[in-house]
């Protein structure tokens, strides 16, 4: 992606030999609700799993995640009754391995076969997975093969997300090209998981697998790293800014799917309909998303869409009531819109989260839609809305058309 210091080598190649969407976006900057977007093939407003963790318990006890027992075991169930990829795959004869992060308890609650994570916060066991080496995904590959079963293996590593303890060779590295120790540690953290990534892929090519398979690659949400903080730096995760939703999606099927790189819109939603599409299988009726390996789809699209919503849920009743702003691109210009610009006049209350920090607070007061040309302004510094508002009518239009919750009641 041209960064000028991170090397990414083994990426690179993995780039160079699949069909690369430079423009790939999440729907929400959050690690839980962009999970399971990736494995419904859906909107968090609609799996609705829209926050990381389960509403406070109102008595003030604590049960599970900050919630109480029985909160947090309808979050984890959220996704009991849908059908994700590996349930899907599963009724084509697949097996199914969790690894790194997984929020939904269990890793049986997504419908895998086998798995790493028993059922605590980002993913207790299974964020082992790249950081002590790869051997549970290659016993359970070659679980598969003994057994003669099709795979599918969920690599979601704790990598680069904190905590940052690269190994010393690779921050010594870094750290030669930085002041900012912490800076210097993340770089060296994606030097490191682009090292997992060519055991993974390596392991795959020495056991003649590498043809038959289908790899794909993305990240769960953005991170801009602080310069004086082991934490990310505003405008990016958590928030409904470009940075926090911008991936990379990248598609290797050799033989099948011919590497090019492209600037086409894609989203996380479309790798479920992607996978079953290349398999034949007919999907779910409903998904919003494509097939990516569908030229005329992909043409067809002019906008990607996403949400974003309170770090910790209000109520698991009504994923509106947990929803912070609504954004909209067409790969040149970028919608944001708060949640408070469908209420009549301001709210006298905006949820207490810490995650909100002043300056996303003030969208929220201000209740008024921003603009960003994001070609010319890719950080998002220049709020256009008053100059374009024809352009801002537009969006607001296409955001409206594809989900407009009910206004605020004050």
């Amino acid at each position: 992606m041209g960064h000028p210091h991170i090397q990414t080598p083994h990426l690179d190649r993995l780039a160079a030999q699949s069909l690369t969407f430079t423009r790939g976006f999440v729907p929400s900057s959050l690690c839980c609700p962009s999970l399971a977007s990736i494995i419904t093939g859906r909107y968090p407003h609609q799996h609705e799993v829209t926050a990381n963790d389960p509403p406070a318990d109102p008595s003030g006890k604590k049960g599970g995640r900050g919630s109480s027992v029985e909160l947090a075991a309808r979050w984890d169930a959220a996704l009991d009754d849908i059908p994700t990829l590996p349930r899907l795959l599963a009724a084509q004869g697949f097996l199914s391995l969790q690894t790194g992060k997984w929020w939904q308890g269990a890793f049986t609650h997504g419908g895998f076969t086998h798995g790493m994570t028993r059922g605590t916060r980002h993913g207790d066991a299974g964020l082992k997975i790249g950081r002590e080496g790869l051997q549970p995904i290659y016993d359970f590959i070659g679980e598969a093969r003994r057994a003669e079963k099709p795979f599918f293996v969920w690599y979601a590593p704790m990598m680069p997300h904190t905590p940052h303890t690269p190994p010393q060779r690779l921050f010594e590295k870094y750290q030669r090209l930085t002041p900012s120790a912490d800076l210097a540690r993340y770089w060296a953290m994606c030097a490191w998981f682009d090292e997992t990534c060519s055991e993974l892929l390596g392991y795959l090519d020495g056991e003649g697998l590498a043809q038959n398979t289908i790899v794909l690659y993305l990240a769960d949400n953005g991170w801009v790293q602080s310069l004086d903080a082991p934490v990310y730096a505003p405008k990016n995760k958590t928030t409904p800014y470009d940075l926090g939703h911008r991936t990379p999606i990248l598609v290797r099927w050799p033989g099948k799917v011919t590497p090019q790189r492209t600037d086409a819109l894609a989203s996380s939603i479309d790798l479920l309909p992607t996978v079953l599409a290349a398999l034949g299988v007919k999907a779910p009726a409903g998904l919003p998303g494509i097939d990516l390996l569908d030229r005329d789809a992909v043409k067809a699209r002019k906008y990607v869409l996403g949400e974003d919503f309170t770090v910790r849920s209000q109520t698991l009743e009504d994923p509106a009531a947990n929803l912070l702003w609504r954004w909209v691109t067409d790969g040149h210009w970028r919608l944001i819109v708060p949640r408070t610009h469908e209420a009549a006049g301001p709210l006298k209350i905006i949820p207490a989260d810490k995650y909100i920090t002043p300056d996303l607070r003030e969208t929220l007061v201000a209740a008024q839609p921003m603009l960003f040309d994001v070609q010319a302004d890719p950080r998002e510094e220049t709020d256009l809305a008053k100059q374009h508002p024809d352009i801002v009518a537009d969006l607001l239009a296409q955001l409206d058309a594809w989900w407009k919750p009910q206004p605020l009641v004050r």
